[in-house]
């Protein structure tokens, strides 16, 4: 059997975020809309107003206070680490232009390819309970690979298409996990794509449900049993999480945790942080 790697980060080999060793490319190549989210308009380029000289936020504890909640929820999978220290080798967008330029282009695709590695980091660890992960492994050193390219490698790659060469991969995981317990009371009432917003889901049996691709925005999911129940793409903003367990929810990711809301009594999945704003 393949061995299985992480990716290199330089300080850390993980996929999260290492905002110290970034050059606040969140801050600067990523747009933003005025909205609930965020006090102004930003294109992408721009760099944030609250962006000091040394790469770092002026007002990062009073985000939320400030109007800035989107920043609080962001979560880059480790790809402004990756881009600053090891595509360009410690080069800062604010050397030159053309820097800037290839830096802002490549950041985003990055941070994708890094999401997706994250989805098959975790598709390793729910089928090699039972299964050869031989196939998974495979595509997780596809996709480092990728992420490894040049600033010109990365700005030629179909990202798409590189999902959608994982998609089967990550189902087929979603449905080995999901098999191994008994399900939920409540898995005929919800499915893929389902319209939960607002819904009433408090002390809800969703065990081994696949909500793939569902609204959840402000649903209630207080006490909800969670345990294998398929959470791939499902939009969490403001969904009330206070008191449920989260440790067995697949494909769950730091990004929607912090978009929801939880308390003390959310239990999270190991290596997730709890949101400062919970």
């Amino acid at each position: 059997m393949a061995t299985r790697t992480r990716v290199e980060l330089g300080r850390r080999e993980d996929l999260g975020a290492d905002c110290a060793n970034c050059f606040g490319l969140c801050c600067v190549a990523l747009a933003f809309a005025k909205s609930a989210d965020f006090p102004f308009d930003k294109d992408a380029g721009d760099p944030c107003t609250n962006l000091d000289d040394a790469d770092g936020c002026r007002i990062h504890p009073h985000l939320r206070a400030r109007g800035f909640s989107g920043c609080t929820v962001f979560d880059c999978s480790g790809a402004g680490q990756k881009v600053s220290q090891h595509t360009f080798a410690g080069r800062s967008w604010r050397d030159d232009a053309e820097t800037q330029r290839s830096m802002f282009a490549t950041f985003p695709i990055v941070r994708r390819l890094h999401d997706l590695l994250r989805y098959l980091d975790e598709a390793i660890t729910l089928v090699r309970r039972t299964e050869d992960a031989d196939r998974w492994v495979a595509a997780f050193e596809r996709v480092r690979s990728l992420s490894d390219g040049t600033p010109e490698e990365l700005a030629t790659l179909d990202v798409d298409a590189e999902y959608d060469r994982a998609r089967p991969l990550l189902l087929e995981a979603s449905e080995i996990a999901r098999a191994r317990g008994p399900l939920g009371a409540g898995h005929r009432k919800v499915g893929p794509g389902s319209d939960l917003v607002g819904a009433d889901l408090h002390d809800a049996d969703l065990r081994g449900t696949t909500l793939r691709g569902s609204l959840a925005i402000a649903a209630d999911l207080r006490s909800a049993r969670l345990d294998r129940c398929d959470l791939l793409g499902v939009d969490l903003r403001d969904a009330d999480l206070r008191g449920t367990d989260l440790r067995g929810a697949v494909f769950l990711t730091q990004m929607q945790v912090n978009a929801a809301r939880g308390d003390a009594a959310t239990i999270l999945p190991e290596g997730f942080q709890r949101p400062g704003h919970w």
